[in-house]
């Protein structure tokens, strides 16, 4: 009963957001907001958790009135993270008329869908997509996300790895995609600026390979202390595996691509002493407490990886459509932009580039089968 109490405080102030009227009387005409996302495949679990935050802030704010008198309606589409479903998926929301979108969640397949929606003028918040040249190029001016992008990302974990582990030879790996490349692009930079240190071995794998013998064995001749890896946990799980089967001590650092414990779960004892980066822990934050109790009540699981960042992505967009007053594109821009919204992550908006003020990353390490977030 105190937690329900206290969830049922914590809530009502984001909640009622002076959405226009209280009143349960709708209009026939829905506020459409798509959810796209991989819903099916090895990275679904990176994609599900952003479709129940989106229910349970839906839902919460239908019960409560709506938004300007009008329910929100969820469409929801799966594109696995790949980025020819991706460009499908937007042309079907666009067709559907949505009026925002939460989403992508792989840097790749966001890329692929955003000049479908910038064309359509609809507005794009993703949870997770963290790629530079989606805000930095300017080019999508739509585009906005509550996670920290990648040059921020990257840099961190250069500097994890040579001013704390104090590493000397590294081997920067990817797996040739949008995100992971452009990943370990950045850290590649960063660690070559240092005069102490140097990457030994700059390579790409293949996503999806039956074997990674050939690239462990080439980590392991090029003599590297530690590789810094760019993807997904898949390949990581698949990569720390054979290395550890072969008895290599090498220092594995990644990114918040595997920072999940589906990763912990594929690798098993692998996993342990695995370092990676990722959104900063705010679960002491009031909201991020009533935000995981919801989800534990609403599931009964534990919610999944950028879970709290799809919270606060869908909070923003609700915020900003009762801020302006109508769905109409310019309007939410320029909402998003003015107003703050107090989140799960902290109180956010966004600067002119798209990218969420106040969020940013940590370091975290796998210790007894779960990430650790290191101080």
């Amino acid at each position: 009963m105190k937690n329900d109490l206290l969830f049922r405080w914590i809530l009502i102030p984001f909640f009622l957001l002076t959405f226009g009227t209280s009143s349960t009387t709708f209009s026939a005409e829905t506020i459409k907001i798509g959810i796209a996302g991989a819903h099916t495949g090895d990275l679904a679990s990176y994609g599900l958790p952003t479709v129940k935050a989106a229910e349970l802030i839906a839902n919460s704010v239908n019960t409560k009135g709506g938004i300007l008198g009008r329910k929100i309606q969820l469409i929801i589409e799966d594109e696995a993270c790949k980025p020819e479903l991706a460009t499908n998926v937007a042309t079907k929301l666009v067709s559907q008329k949505v009026d925002a979108v939460i989403g992508h969640i792989c840097s790749g397949a966001t890329k692929a869908a955003l000049r479908t929606y910038k064309d359509a003028e609809i507005i794009v918040i993703s949870p997770s997509a963290t790629s530079p040249e989606l805000s930095l190029s300017g080019q999508y001016p739509n585009f906005h996300r509550t996670i920290a992008p990648d040059d921020t990302q990257a840099r961190l974990v250069a500097d994890f790895a040579l001013k704390t582990l104090k590493l000397k030879k590294i081997a920067v790996i990817h797996d040739k995609g949008d995100y992971g490349k452009g990943f370990a692009e950045y850290a590649k930079i960063f660690i070559e600026k240092s005069k102490d240190a140097k990457v030994v071995l700059y390579e790409g794998i293949t996503p999806g390979a039956v074997d990674y013998s050939a690239i462990v064995q080439k980590i392991k001749y090029s003599g590297a202390d530690a590789i810094v890896y760019g993807g997904y946990h898949p390949e990581a799980a698949s990569v720390v595996q054979l290395m550890r089967k072969r008895n290599m001590k090498t220092i594995f650092i990644s990114d918040d691509g595997v920072k999940d414990q589906t990763f912990i779960k594929v690798a098993a004892v692998a996993a342990e002493g695995v370092y990676a980066s990722g959104p900063k822990d705010t679960t002491k934050n009031p909201l991020a407490i009533a935000a995981i109790n919801e989800h534990k009540k609403a599931y009964g699981t534990e919610p999944g990886s950028f879970y709290l960042n799809a919270y606060s992505a869908m909070l923003a967009i609700v915020n900003a459509i009762d801020k302006a007053k109508t769905t109409e594109y310019k309007a939410v821009h320029k909402a998003l932009r003015n107003h703050s919204i107090d989140t799960p992550l902290g109180k956010i908006k966004f600067n002119d580039r798209g990218d969420a003020i106040g969020v940013g990353f940590s370091m975290y390490q796998v210790k007894n089968g779960i990430y650790v977030e290191l101080k």
